[in-house]
């Protein structure tokens, strides 16, 4: 008996694939990102809408009559007041939609631009820095499908936003708000937010982290301000029109309702986002096109203690913050000398002055700005107090803590970074406001007294920060409740004084405590208050970190 083996046939070697769909996947990924993004954008669309929606009904309210319109218009000329609203030509006829526009615009653009800038970064280099976009690229998803599902959920938010805004805001019964002026009014958001998030495209492209892409996206945002502000100041209009927001202030709705200027956003988006596209095939998953720097073999003596290994991880975040607090305060401390001539026909701004008291105009209203910019800084120090969180759920805090590092020296030193930096950031914005403010004043003793009215806000932040421990160390899974903190002081502590919200409400806020310097004379009773409060808070929610289990992955 006699067996034959049959050989097999070798098999023809395979062609590489060349080709195939990029997109592959964009579908899901943006149902995906809508999860998880399903109370995120409500929460951002609501408070945009419901801001901008409070802010017409007050202006009925602070401006009933055609000669109250007549005599802000008549304010806002200045250069300070074109500066912080837009161009003139909303002042021909003051009506209340063109109010709207004129002061609307430039500040809701921005933060309309926040936004989308989160939503591609949240949705792009933040799945590569966790290397979910890896694992997901390994399956049947395309090269280009992350970046058109985050563009994709940045369109559909700023749509969202802008039909609410065409729907909605004709029905408040307001005279100049008209359905013809709201449609365009919502697609003047839509287009500067779509413009912001194409420029996140791009940006993302360049470095390998999430808070660098950020960065650059939102630094781009405060150029397109500056700019559009120096133009409308100016004599010449030149400046605004290199402004995605400039151009959307320039179709004046509710005035000339002039849809061409939006073209120009409609053009840049598309360069932007194809710019982002075609980069985004020039570098690996993971890695940016900007080179990493090479660090040293050798880890300093500073890096190696638990302080300066956390001032190493914060110092991106803290500069940003600190070189815009600057120019915020100088920006705010430029048009000090005009704050009387600007606000001496607005009986409900000069109400809440005179209950902040003060020996003149430029000090009650230092006093109000201040509290602008003390929470500004809150943001800050919220970020940076809620840095561990995001450390323990990425699973870097794990092998860190599984050395000799207790628990107490991490955390400890990401807290004195956000209390130590926080409170720098404030006296960088006491420092640009005082120069400014001083200059524009001719008062050269105004410099001290605006560093030292920033600095007085410290303790409050404080509190802020132990706010935010207290929920990481017992309640890790509602740390993000500490945002609560800044927003809640802004409503009551700015808008409040305006819309004369009753004290108590006041009080419930750490900075509702603190002195109004350069209004009211110094009291050292609450700042003292406020630093046990916070000293106490952050023994309470370190104490509660030790105790919890670690969120391991």
């Amino acid at each position: 008996m006699s067996t034959s083996t049959a050989t097999p046939a070798a098999e023809a070697p395979t062609r590489p694939v060349t080709g195939g769909n990029a997109l592959a996947g964009t579908g899901t990924l943006i149902r995906f990102a809508l999860r998880r993004d399903r109370v995120r954008l409500p929460v951002w669309i609501l408070a945009l809408f419901l801001g901008t929606a409070m802010t017409a009904q007050n202006f009925k309210t602070l401006y009933p009559d055609a000669e109250d319109r007549a005599n802000i218009a008549d304010s806002m000329g200045s250069p300070a007041g074109l500066a912080l609203s837009g161009p003139r030509h909303y002042l021909d006829d003051y009506t209340f939609g063109s109010m709207l526009g004129h002061q609307m615009i430039g500040f809701t653009a921005v933060l309309v631009g926040l936004m989308s800038v989160l939503v591609i970064t949240r949705h792009t280099r933040a799945e590569e820095e966790t290397n979910r976009a890896e694992l997901l690229r390994s399956t049947v998803v395309g090269r280009h499908a992350h970046l058109a599902a985050a563009l994709s959920v940045a369109v559909l938010a700023n749509l969202a936003l802008a039909l609410l805004f065409a729907l909605a805001l004709p029905g408040l019964g307001i005279d100049g708000v008209d359905a013809a002026g709201s449609l365009l009014f919502g697609a003047d958001h839509a287009a500067v937010g779509i413009v912001f998030a194409a420029v996140a495209t791009v940006t993302v492209q360049f470095t390998a982290h999430t808070r660098g892409a950020s960065g650059m996206a939102m630094a781009v945002i405060g150029v397109a301000y500056v700019l559009r502000a120096a133009g409308d100041s100016g004599s010449s209009s030149a400046l605004s029109w290199l402004s995605p927001i400039g151009w959307a202030q320039r179709t004046y709705p509710y005035v000339d309702d002039n849809w061409a200027p939006l073209l120009l956003c409609v053009a840049l988006a598309v360069g932007c986002a194809a710019t982002g596209f075609v980069l985004s095939t020039r570098r690996d998953v993971g890695a940016g096109l900007r080179p990493e720097k090479l660090g040293s073999p050798v880890a300093s003596d500073a890096l190696a203690t638990p302080l300066g290994f956390a001032l190493r991880l914060h110092r991106g975040m803290l500069v940003g913050f600190g070189v815009g607090l600057f120019l915020m305060g100088a920006m705010y401390g430029s048009i000090l000398g005009d704050a009387e001539d600007m606000l001496k026909d607005v009986d409900q701004i000069q109400d809440a002055l005179d209950r902040i008291g003060g020996a003149t105009i430029a000090e009650s209203f230092a006093s109000m700005v201040m509290v602008v910019i003390t929470v500004v800084a809150a943001v800050y120090v919220v970020m940076a107090a809620l840095r561990p969180r995001s450390e323990e759920t990425a699973g870097r805090a794990e092998p860190l803590l599984a050395t000799g590092l207790s628990r107490t020296h991490w955390v400890g030193a990401h807290l004195a970074v956000a209390m130590g930096g926080g409170t720098l950031v404030l006296l960088l914005a006491g420092l640009g406001f005082g120069i400014s403010g001083a200059a524009s004043l001719g008062d050269a003793g105004m410099l001290w007294e605006l560093v030292g009215a920033a600095v007085a806000y410290a303790p409050a932040l404080w509190v802020t920060v132990g706010v935010a421990v207290v929920l990481f160390g017992w309640f890790p899974g509602a740390s993000s409740v500490a945002w609560v903190v800044p927003v809640y002081a802004f409503v009551v502590g700015y808008l409040g004084q305006i819309l004369q919200f009753p004290d108590w409400m006041n009080n419930l806020s750490p900075f509702g405590h603190v002195p109004q310097l350069p209004a009211e004379e110094m009291s050292w009773t609450p700042m003292l208050s406020l630093t046990l409060v916070a000293a106490g808070l952050v023994w309470l929610g370190l104490a509660g970190f030790r105790r919890r289990d670690l969120e391991t992955k």
